[in-house]
């Protein structure tokens, strides 16, 4: 079976069962074999799981294999998906009703990040393609009965990226500081060390400098007891920012909550991939749980980077609209 999107011809595999009930964690979870994948969408009428393989012969640099995946069951598409391997890049495709007053929102022409991806690798290209409506090119919404936009966004979004749950089985102790005695240090990982002078340079700004010794015998000759990370979940710029030629500093802007922001890795562990990176943030949690720190994540609750019902298309809005945002 083929399909045709107008980044050109893209092979379906016919649908694979639904995995047993109750389903895996939510995400995709690596097994002996393969990968099991589990993914809300409560009113998505087929759920395609798309593997991304770099490919020099594409028009964007990718090919994608498409997985048709089995349910759903209470709202969960599911299945086991056999060869997939830790660093396989991937995203997901909902079909469904186009049909925005009522606020269902499926596009099968826009590539979704995975809500609950433990990695995401890549950058927002802004373009009209990020929208799953029709909008010009800076993005601005022309018509506001949504008409459905039909460009494939898949060389314009970041990538979802599996990664195998790290497991520690030697890890300090967290501190569980009582509240009569907490001070809490709320500070940004990269403004912290960034023009730190005692610093290697390749650690300044990142995880890795936040834990570097000197940064622990900094925090802690200050007689905090709490360190406080404003966000660190994967986020993107706004448009308007991209546009003034400004970036989002604070990251209160959030695409994917269970992935780490890899631009505060250092630049070997971004080099080094997705997992490298949830690995520099474990070392850093560890190294301030050893040195008595308590570690506190500032996690944007109230918006994504979706933004607005004119706003962009790349992840809850794709999935479940009606569902994962209050109207």
């Amino acid at each position: 079976m083929h399909v045709w999107y107008e980044m050109g011809w893209h092979r379906v595999n016919e649908p694979v069962a639904p995995l047993p009930w109750p389903p895996p964690p939510l995400g995709v979870q690596v097994t002996a074999d393969g990968v099991n994948v589990a993914v809300f969408s409560a009113h998505a009428t087929a759920l395609d799981f798309c593997l991304l393989d770099p490919d020099p012969n594409s028009s964007d640099g990718w090919s994608e294999r498409r997985v048709r995946l089995g349910g759903p069951i209470h709202g969960v598409w599911s299945g086991h998906v056999p060869g997939v391997r830790p660093g396989q890049r991937y995203g997901l495709r909902a079909h469904g009703p186009w049909d925005p007053a009522r606020g269902l929102r499926y596009n099968p022409h826009k590539l979704l990040v995975d809500p609950y991806a433990r990695g995401v690798t890549g950058k927002i290209h802004h373009s009209s393609a990020i929208y799953g409506h029709v909008t010009d090119d800076n993005g601005i919404t022309v018509d506001m009965s949504l008409p459905m936009d039909t460009q494939d966004s898949r060389a314009f979004v970041p990538h979802s990226v599996v990664i195998e749950t790290p497991r520690r089985t030697e890890r300090p102790a967290k501190p569980f500081v009582p509240w009569d005695r907490t001070v809490i240090y709320e500070t940004h990982v990269k403004g912290l060390t960034k023009t730190a002078p005692d610093l290697p340079p390749e650690l300044r700004g990142t995880y890795a400098g936040l834990a570097h010794p000197t940064t622990i015998e900094y925090l802690v000759n200050l007689g905090i007891t709490s360190v406080e990370l404003l966000p660190i979940q994967f986020f993107v710029d706004e448009p308007h920012l991209t546009r003034s030629g400004l970036t989002n500093y604070w990251g209160y802007n959030t695409l994917a909550f269970n992935a780490p922001h890899e631009a505060y890795a250092t630049e070997a562990a971004r080099a080094a991939g997705p997992a490298a990176v949830v690995a520099e943030v474990c070392d850093m949690v560890d190294t301030l749980h050893a040195a008595g720190l308590e570690v506190i994540l500032d996690v944007v609750y109230n918006h994504t980077c979706e933004g607005s019902e004119v706003g962009k298309h790349l992840s809850k809005r794709g999935l479940d609209n009606t569902t994962y945002y209050l109207h």
